[in-house]
């Protein structure tokens, strides 16, 4: 019996190892020290832009990018993302009219429209931040996709200071409960896979 409690106790004990692991790995951010406004300290300075990649929970990622706008973190946002739909507007498109609607100005976004791969979304975005002399950002998407969405932009765009910032919380991923979830498990997987195919190549 008391082998069997230690043997049960460790497979425990690695499943909880694992656990942490995954999301310690795919967990990034860069402002995690910082307050809710940027300040002189270097690593908690503000950046010339943020950007938002869709996918996921898209108006998650763009609320978060609307919320470090608000508190000063950038001139610019720059919501990167083609349409899941093809018949109506690119979700960037769908992005840029929210934060309008939640009182960003217009001349304050750039969008980028065509991008439907993450590695998309950093070369083609790494192209608009180039137009406009941009060379900080604060790269905003979901916290299972933030490791390699920032793997991408540093590949894209090796000039550019890149920070990352995950929203925590969205309707696919509950936060540090995400091994809860069979939806949770098959994004961890499947970014996990997507990492390792992206730094082979």
């Amino acid at each position: 019996m008391k082998k069997v409690v230690i043997a049960v106790s460790a497979i425990v004990v690695l499943i909880a190892v694992i656990i942490w692991s995954i999301g310690a790995y795919l967990y990034v951010d860069d402002l995690r020290g910082c307050g809710q406004a940027p300040t002189t300290f270097d690593a908690c300075r503000s950046a010339d832009a943020i950007v938002a990649v869709s996918g996921g929970d898209t108006l998650a990622r763009a609320d978060e990018a609307i919320k470090l706008y608000r508190n000063g973190w950038a001139r610019y946002i720059v919501f990167s993302g083609a349409a899941a739909d093809k018949s109506g507007p690119s979700n960037a498109q769908v992005m840029k009219r929210h934060a309008i609607a939640s009182g960003v100005p217009a001349t304050a976004i750039l969008i980028e429209t065509m991008s439907e791969t993450t590695e998309e979304n950093a070369m083609n975005t790494t192209q608009i931040l180039d137009q406009h002399h941009i060379s900080s950002v604060i790269l905003v998407t979901s916290v299972y996709h933030q490791r390699r969405a920032t793997l991408e932009f540093h590949k894209s765009a090796p000039k550019i200071f890149v920070r990352s910032h995950p929203v925590e919380s969205d309707r696919q991923w509950q936060g540090s409960g995400w091994w809860l979830t069979p939806t949770g498990w098959n994004l961890a997987i499947q970014e996990l896979g997507k990492i390792i195919v992206s730094t082979r190549n």
